[in-house]
């Protein structure tokens, strides 16, 4: 039981890290990671909803009806992003104000009723947590990486300390639209390379 709980957090970080290996979640992993502190913000509420929609998700399968459970999960993940949205008002409005709709929206993410979908009403709760956590810490741990790379190229600093010399012109491209997705593709082409060589020892 120890080790597939362990297989289940893990595999969020690479195997399965939703945004480069399923293309779950594109649109707010890119549309916020101009800055790291919005996309760590974005992750965490990602990682709190993924949990809590897990384990309640895993805890009432067995009395929910087939017919009605996209409704009840919908309602369990608005539930948790009504608290997020609150939370962030009461003690992070700058960051309330930097992400704005993209919060909401989480409730219409992919990965998280995907998750909700596809396993935490297959199995226990402990598995469901570990699955919620893994998924959402390797979903944030993406958002970081594209964030660091556009913000440092980009403006030249990191969560918002000056990292490049004051003379560093800026990269602008990499701050729009277009530049966030040459980065997620020169990051997904990295990884598909290293997951080919890894596939090529193994055999």
């Amino acid at each position: 039981m120890a080790a597939r709980v362990v297989n289940e957090f893990t595999k969020g970080f690479w195997k399965e890290i939703a945004p480069l290996r399923f293309a779950l979640g594109i649109c707010p992993a890119l549309a916020v990671s101009t800055k790291v502190e919005s996309a760590l913000g974005m992750g965490f509420a990602v990682v709190f909803v993924l949990c809590m929609s897990n384990v309640l998700v895993s805890a009432v399968r067995n009395v929910v009806p087939d017919k009605v459970r996209i409704a009840v999960f919908i309602s369990i993940i608005a539930t948790g992003v009504v608290i997020v949205e609150l939370v962030m008002q009461a003690y992070f409005y700058p960051l309330f104000l930097v992400l704005g709709i993209w919060i909401p929206l989480i409730v219409v993410n992919c990965i998280v009723l995907g998750r909700a979908e596809a396993f935490a009403r297959k199995n226990p709760i402990l598995l469901s947590l570990s699955d919620g956590l893994g998924m959402g810490l390797g979903f944030t741990l993406s958002l970081v990486v594209i964030s660091s790379i556009r913000e440092i190229l980009g403006s030249g600093t990191w969560l918002g300390m000056p990292i490049l010399p004051e003379a560093y012109p800026g990269f602008g491209f990499l701050l729009r639209p277009p530049g966030a997705f040459v980065i997620f593709g020169l990051i997904l082409g990295i990884m598909n390379l290293i997951s080919a060589r890894i596939e090529k020892k193994r055999a």
